[in-house]
């Protein structure tokens, strides 16, 4: 008769034992600085989400021109002396295109034809001089501070786009010290809350060349 003796089973040792998948980890300085981050990356969004809408503002055929040349002319950043002039003068021709239409206006006759024109402060002058404009309509858009305004604020606008374009920033600032860097990196979002805050406060009702077209 065999006897048979059932030995205990050995207990897991530390190296058996099975870690779980995920553990714990203990809470680091980078969690604050992911923080910044993360607050930065959402500023930084919600300034395009803005300046998507300040754009609608200004004067369609200039945004596009000047997203279309800035690359071309500056070389995709990387300038020399006359790329960074050229890209210069593109600025200063944009910028005062986002000015004068600021100051042009339009409406439509009793056929429905668009008639295009500038505010002066004697009235409004079309630019198609066959067409006689009423003399109610021609007073009725006369030129105010409040085009002037908007003529401001369309320049900033303006500013705001070509601060965000890494083009220009990368042309003019190749390489930033620390505190220019937080300025361009703090000044477009700055300078798209304020004029959102303006242009919603002080809207203008004109529609004028390359805007969208007025309503009978």
């Amino acid at each position: 008769m065999d006897i048979k003796v059932e030995t205990p089973a050995a207990a897991p040792s530390q190296n058996d034992q099975k870690t779980p998948l995920l553990t714990p980890k203990t809470p680091t300085n980078s969690s604050s600085d992911d923080d910044q981050n993360s607050a930065i990356r959402k500023a930084i969004s919600s300034t395009f989400k803005g300046t998507a809408y300040l754009a609608s503002r200004l004067p369609t055929g200039t945004v596009l021109t000047f997203q279309l040349l800035t690359p071309i002319l500056s070389n995709h950043g990387v300038c020399d002396d006359a790329t960074r002039i050229m890209t210069a003068v593109l600025l200063a021709l944009c910028g005062l295109s986002c000015f004068v239409l600021s100051f042009t206006d339009s409406y439509k006759d009793a056929t429905g034809k668009v008639i295009y024109g500038f505010a002066t402060f004697r009235g409004f002058y079309a630019i198609d001089r066959s067409v006689s404009v009423p003399p109610e309509e021609a007073k009725k858009r006369k030129i105010s501070a409040l085009d002037f305004l908007q003529a401001f604020l369309s320049l900033l606008v303006f500013a705001t786009i070509a601060l965000l374009d890494s083009n220009v920033v990368n042309c003019f600032y190749t390489k930033p010290s620390v505190e220019m860097g937080e300025v361009l990196n703090s000044l477009p979002i700055a300078n798209g809350v304020i004029c959102s805050v303006l242009i919603v406060t002080f809207p203008t009702q004109r529609h004028g060349i390359d805007r969208s077209a007025p309503t009978p």
